[in-house]
């Protein structure tokens, strides 16, 4: 019946209200950054912010690349 609200009261995992807490993220100098950055990881720099990313986006293609890395 589209006239009466839906019951809200049985939920079935309990754990869904659960919160998570995020560490901010940290405010790197470049000097910072270059020490901090890994071999798949590259440092880009703006007129704004300094950036830590990695080299090659997708996952898949990371696990890809770094099995390849290990059989050569």
């Amino acid at each position: 019946n589209i006239t009466k609200e839906k019951k809200l009261t049985n939920m079935r995992a309990a754990s869904a209200d659960t919160t998570e807490n995020v560490v901010p993220a940290r405010k790197l100098s470049l000097e910072q950054s270059l020490e901090f950055c890994r071999e798949d990881e590259c440092i880009e720099v703006t007129p704004e912010t300094v950036r830590i990313r990695k080299v090659v986006l997708d996952q898949r293609e990371r696990s890809r690349a770094a099995s390849r890395a290990k059989n050569s």
